[in-house]
């Protein structure tokens, strides 16, 4: 009598991966009854997301309950265990017991030769990449956040350690690597990170020492700094592909742009500048100064520029402020003019474009419209509005400028009346965050929603206070929900009047409901959206806090609190270069 055997196989996406859980199909093998195989042993504390299969990093565990099974180890789309578990199964009970040796020998080696067909079927499943291509990183995990710490021991000033978002543990879950950290990153003080996971790259700015760092998410390092700053700089940018990058330097008074790609850095003077907006595709620059009304924007000189340039201020375009070096320049900064007119180099300028008190600029999705934020009241002006400008005028490469601004009095302006410090642009809808003055001399937090395709107000709400016209932080993240993030929410109305005043906000965009996190923990200074898995890690008050994205909830931090002062996050692992804090 011949034996009928099932093979059954589980494939099992594990330790962290996005689909966890999940069965992956291959052609010809039976399926059914496919069981879920727990380890004989966890780690103390880490606890799988609800309804999510944890097989994690079994290597020499013990598999409970499992009469045979034959392990093939391979990755499956990320730091995964490719366990195969094999069953046979006699459909027929054989008709003469003195066969049994036989039949135990026959299942013997059909054990074997399905063991190894199933092994070359699995050979797809073993990878070293774990999404979108992205290569799977030294430590294993596929959902890490990043975490500048600032004096994390009296023998350093700043670290930039990682933690496992999906189990939210700073170890690893078989406890063998006790904490992960950026190899290699020597900056003082880290106060902010620039998040580019689709590059796979973080630039981390220093305040101890005015480094920016870049570090390469798929080898956990750094891998060195920009060079060429001049001192500290209060606001910092890198283009994507890190070619160029742009540092607002107040205490130098100096716009400097570092041209990484060509080679090259060049200090644009310009006093009291203070901010700094670069569009995402890195071709368009605004720098902004402080208790001003006006704005600037640099721009690449081709050769011929640079010749004609080169004797001194008057040879400059009537609209340049400066142009470096002065010898032979190789960038010039523009003031926003109106083009009244056209002078000898074929630049137009004119009168002074006239803001009130612009503080940054965000861009549209299409990329050709850049909404300038003018922080009136806030910042010491008359009115909180949001100017939109053309951008194709201000692109600094060489050769893709094209049209004028627009003239004096034709700038298309839609106000906001409850603030304008801050705004992040989702498709049609611009979110825009500010404090609003009340009669009593405080002001009060707001968010306005403008419809971009009507350029109007939609709706507004109350959120957290902050301090007027200071940094402050946005992101949307899974379920619907923007967060906001402020610093001194104490000095505003809310704690005057004994309200609710925590520093930070929840916001459901599809229900349009406020939800003011509770209670208050400090100064909000970082936010990371772990999408996919609905929850979000903040910086505030100097600590990790870790909430949930359906309803505000708090959850565990015990095992990513961090010693020293928090000042940053980011999810290295996010899907976009839009998982990035909007500051």
């Amino acid at each position: 009598m011949s034996a009928n055997c099932a093979i059954h196989l589980s494939c099992y996406r594990i330790a962290g991966a996005s689909e966890t859980g999940s069965q992956r199909t291959l052609a010809n093998w039976n399926f059914e009854n496919a069981r879920q195989v727990r380890p004989c042993r966890k780690a103390p504390g880490a606890v799988a997301p609800g309804g999510r299969v944890a097989l994690l990093y079994f290597e020499s565990q013990t598999l409970c309950s499992n009469r045979f099974r034959a392990g093939v180890s391979g990755h499956l789309g990320g730091p995964a265990i490719a366990i195969v578990f094999i069953k046979l199964r006699l459909r027929h009970a054989p008709r003469f017991p003195l066969r049994y040796g036989i039949l135990k020998k026959r299942s013997l080696w059909l054990s074997g030769a399905g063991a190894l067909a199933v092994a070359v079927a699995l050979a797809g499943c073993g990878t070293t990449t774990y999404f979108a291509g992205r290569t799977l990183p030294p430590s294993g995990l596929t959902n890490r956040v990043m975490i500048a710490i600032q004096n994390p021991s009296a023998f350093s000033s700043g670290v930039l350690e990682f933690v496992d978002a999906y189990y939210d543990i700073r170890f690893s879950y078989n406890q063998k690597t006790p904490g992960f950290s950026i190899s290699g990153y020597a900056g003082k003080l880290p106060y902010s990170i620039q998040n580019m996971p689709e590059e796979q790259v973080g630039a981390v700015y220093s305040t101890g020492d005015g480094n920016l760092a870049l570090i390469n998410y798929a080898k956990e390092n750094s891998t060195g700094a920009v060079a060429g700053f001049n001192g500290l700089s209060s606001s910092v940018f890198i283009a994507r592909n890190e070619g160029i990058a742009f540092a607002a330097s107040q205490s130098s008074h100096v716009l400097t742009v570092v041209n990484r790609a060509a080679g090259g850095t060049y200090p644009l003077n310009l006093p009291g500048v203070y901010r700094v907006s670069v569009n995402p595709g890195g071709s368009v620059a605004l720098a902004f100064v402080q208790n001003s009304n006006y704005i600037y924007y640099p721009v690449r000189l081709t050769a011929a520029q640079t010749l004609a340039y080169s004797h001194g201020a008057a040879s400059w375009p009537k609209a340049a402020v400066d142009c470096e070096p002065q010898n032979g320049p190789g960038w010039c900064l523009f003031q926003a003019q109106s083009p009244d007119h056209q002078d000898a180099t074929g630049n137009y300028y004119g009168a002074p474009l006239v803001f009130d008190r612009p503080i940054k600029a965000v861009f549209s999705a299409d990329g050709g419209t850049a909404y300038v934020l003018n922080c009136g009241p806030e910042c010491g002006g008359s009115k909180a509005s949001i100017s939109l400008l053309p951008v194709a005028p201000m692109i600094f490469v060489t050769g893709q400028t094209s049209g004028t601004l627009p003239v004096t009095g034709t700038v298309k302006t839609i106000p906001i009346p409850g603030g304008s410090s801050n705004a992040l642009v989702d498709g049609t809808t611009m979110y825009v965050v500010g404090q609003q003055l009340q009669p009593d001399g405080l002001f009060s937090g707001n968010l306005t929603l403008v419809n971009l395709q009507s350029n109007t107000v939609s709706s507004t709400a109350s959120i957290s206070d902050g301090a007027p016209g200071a940094v402050s932080r946005m992101l949307l993240a899974d379920d619907n929900t923007l967060w906001i993030g402020m610093t001194k929410c104490t000095n505003g109305e809310r704690y005057a009047e004994g309200l609710e005043y925590g520093c930070l906000t929840m916001y459901d965009t599809s229900a349009n409901s406020v939800t003011l996190l509770e209670p208050y923990l400090g100064d909000l200074t970082g936010i990371a959206a772990v999408t996919g898995l609905h929850k979000i890690y903040v910086a505030q008050g100097g600590q990790v806090y870790i909430y949930n994205t359906r309803d505000g909830s708090s959850i565990n931090n015990q095992y990513v609190t961090v010693t020293g002062t928090a000042y940053d996050v980011a999810y290295m692992d996010g899907t976009t270069d839009d998982n990035n804090t909007v500051y």
